[in-house]
């Protein structure tokens, strides 16, 4: 902020409060928003409101790329944001963890406590013995990388590793293409073959299916690569089944037909890559024969991808999220990013690929989030795929938790371990929710928090280009609390730096989108969005972006030189799983867990969002397994049989559903639920916590299981 305007600046945050009080205060009409959930799509919406209250939630139908339509998640957003288990008042334990016994009591209290407690703990253990546990269960830039960034910082906590979803894919991307952005999702109308590669975007990014359909009435093949036949490779053209973490052994055998063939763009290789050459000889051992063995897909469907695809005019990769939670997750993501630059299509519009393209939005992260205020720039980094590991340490314990907009107990890794670490008395324990989750049950101060649409924030989006503001539409329910209000509230308490933990949330959404090394953020302006609500970035850079790639070499690198140094293979390579089947895996390998369990999203849940409200339950009914016919056979399993799934991790009880969507050896177990009835209804019980190749993601996916009847105990 300059100070000669500052007069005028103050003037104007005090129409802005002004007009956000009046929203509020309106009882009656239609009234613009944001979806806040993790998902691409970042839809528009509209808020009904009668009698101060929001009945009803529809698509923004101005919204140039959601249009209106919204997925029956967030068509019930009312259910959750009034459900009659919402917290509303402070808490503290009264009983043993676990059981979910608390007790009302002031805001005052609770933040006393908490300061006191966090106090002592740097005291007696230091300050790096405080661990936050986030996620991105509200996508509001305020919310999850502000103020509580801020105060974690200040604080000398210890920091968290946030890559428990995409960080190997990311890793994959940037080793090859240097930049978190790709193809611009309006642009793939104009392919002829798309490939939607380990992604049910039916279920978790339905407008990209929109705009999937515009390409198909313009002549289109669509191609779903997945492990299971789910709602989008039911509605693909063409569905093409493969054994789990076998992804980069389809596109290096796509890739060694196209070299063989002649498939390639020899001119745009040479001149927009470096290691073509070397990729070309990489490949030759990768023959349709061995890459059917491996993969389970048949010669002449590899063959016939790889001629569809080379031959292409315009070709749209679009990779999904759930190939990158394996053990060789980065290499899988990296491999099939190389596809676009053998046959150029980076120089068609539409074509190319896109994993995330988050990168274009990249704010001021060190404006909203102040570094500076550290007292110990090299604290220690927990992984929080690890977290069950970091609650077991005995040297530089943990023993301070605050956990918000996530629910680890349900979605960590080995989560009957993550279970036995929140178990522990001596570990404080804050949770700042909607509700009392599998993980608050565990808190020792419970915290309401208020929904998105009882506050001020600001959206981007991982898949489209527009930035978004949301403004409260509701007063914060009881006594919750915005998460940039909890630790402005708390850093103020605790003493800390006042401006930082003074600002309102306008003038951290300026300082935000004040960025001049991003160039897409140009004319994207508080003012702007207060005007019109969501506006685009700006997109020119993108039309030269191949002559400025940030990787070492300023080219897409097909041999990274980068990976080498770091231990990794430089050209792409298949690498089998630590556990799981492939077709030249030695036998015995997997004698006594032979079945490879993956446990998607469900299309009703967002992770273990919406599980606990009772209409969208009815919807989904319970968990299920879905079995191969010949793997259930094998077993005396017939449909509708109540069956375990254990491994040396834990065990998982649910019915089995035997079907032949999936390839033999894999069964599949979708969405995250909540426990209920004492029933052990916790997927990532089986799934182990070790990390993925690249970027330290989550293997959720790299796991093996046997499953039997209930009645055979």
């Amino acid at each position: 902020m300059i100070e000669d305007n500052e007069g005028q600046m103050t003037v104007y945050v005090q129409r802005i409060l002004r007009g956000v009080a009046e929203l509020i205060e309106q009882e009656n009409g239609v009234f613009k928003a944001v979806c806040p959930l993790d998902c691409p799509d970042t839809c528009g919406l509209l808020l009904h409101k009668e009698k101060g209250k929001i009945v009803k939630v529809t698509g923004n139908p101005d919204h140039p790329i959601t249009q209106g339509a919204i997925c029956n998640k967030v068509r019930n957003m009312t259910e959750r944001v009034y459900h009659p288990d919402r917290i509303l008042y402070p808490m503290r334990r009264i009983g043993a963890k676990g059981e979910g016994q608390f007790e009302r009591i002031s805001w005052d209290e609770a933040i006393s406590e908490i300061t006191s407690r966090l106090k002592q703990c740097i005291r007696d253990y230091g300050s790096e013995s405080i661990l936050p546990y986030s996620f991105y269960g509200n996508m509001g830039i305020l919310s999850v990388d502000g103020m509580d960034r801020r105060f974690f910082n200040a604080l000398g906590a210890s920091r968290l590793k946030q890559s428990i979803c995409n960080s190997a894919g990311t890793a994959g991307w940037r080793y090859t293409m240097g930049f978190n952005g790709g193809t611009s999702p309006e642009d793939t109308i104009n392919a002829d073959v798309i490939i939607v590669w380990g992604g049910n975007i039916i279920s978790t990014n339905m407008h990209q299916v929109v705009l999937a359909e515009q390409a198909r009435k313009r002549g289109a093949k669509v191609i779903v690569i997945d492990v299971h036949r789910n709602r989008t490779a039911q509605w693909a053209d063409w569905f093409i089944p493969l054994y789990p973490g076998t992804d980069a052994a389809l596109a290096l055998g796509m890739m060694h037909v196209m070299f063989r063939d002649d498939l390639v763009n020899e001119q745009f290789m040479k001149h927009y890559t470096i290691g073509h050459e070397e990729l070309r000889k990489q490949v030759e051992s990768y023959t349709p024969e061995r890459v059917s063995r491996i993969t389970g897909v048949t010669i002449e469907d590899i063959e016939k991808l790889a001629v569809m695809y080379g031959r292409a005019d315009t070709s749209y990769i679009h990779i999904g999220n759930g190939l990158q939670h394996h053990d060789n997750g980065g290499m899988n993501v990296r491999s099939i990013t190389c596809l676009p630059a053998l046959t150029g299509q980076w120089l068609r519009r539409g074509g190319g690929a896109s994993r995330s393209n988050g990168g274009y939005a990249q704010m001021n992260s060190a404006k909203l989030e102040r570094p500076q205020l550290r007292p110990n720039p090299k604290a220690r980094t927990i992984n929080m795929n690890r977290i069950a590991e970091a609650l077991e340490w005995e040297d530089n314990p943990v023993k301070a938790l605050f956990v918000y907009c996530s629910n680890p107990v349900v979605v960590a890794p080995d989560a009957d371990r993550v279970k036995r670490g929140f178990s522990r008395e001596d570990v404080f324990t804050v949770v700042h929710d909607l509700f009392v989750t599998d993980t608050a049950k565990y808190a020792d101060i419970v915290l309401p928090a208020t929904s998105s649409f009882e506050s001020t924030d600001l959206f981007s989006s991982y898949w489209h280009h527009y930035i978004q503001l949301q403004e409260p539409v509701i007063p914060a329910q009881g006594e919750s609390k915005s998460n940039m209000e909890l630790f402005s509230l708390l850093g103020r308490a605790m003493g800390m730096d006042e401006a930082s933990f003074s600002q309102s949330e306008e003038d951290m959404i300026k300082e935000a989108l004040h960025y001049p090394s991003n160039p897409y953020l140009n004319g994207v302006t508080l003012e702007t969005l207060k005007e019109h609500q969501f506006v685009k970035l700006d997109m020119t850079p993108q039309q030269t972006f191949l002559e400025h790639l940030p990787t070492r070499s300023g080219k897409i690198e097909l041999y990274s030189s980068a990976m080498m140094e770091a231990g990794l293979p430089p050209l792409p390579e298949y690498v089998p799983l630590q556990e799981g089947y492939d077709g030249e895996r030695r036998p015995g390998v997997n004698d006594h867990f032979p079945l490879m369990f993956i446990s998607p999203p469900n299309h009703n849940f967002l992770n273990s969002t919406f599980a606990n409200v009772e209409k969208l339950q009815k919807i989904e009914k319970a968990p299920t397994l879905q079995i191969h016919p010949n793997d259930a056979a094998a077993r005396g399993i017939e449909d509708h049989d109540d069956v375990i799934v254990f491994n040396q991790r834990g065990r998982y009880e649910l019915k089995a559903v035997v079907t032949d969507k999936m390839l033999p050896g894999t069964v599949i177990s979708q969405g995250l639920w909540w426990e209920k009835d004492g029933k052990k209804q916790r997927a990532n019980v089986l799934t182990p916590d070790r990390l993925a190749d690249m970027g330290e993601g989550a293997t959720f996916f790299s796991t093996t299981v046997e499953v039997r009847k209930t009645a055979v105990e």
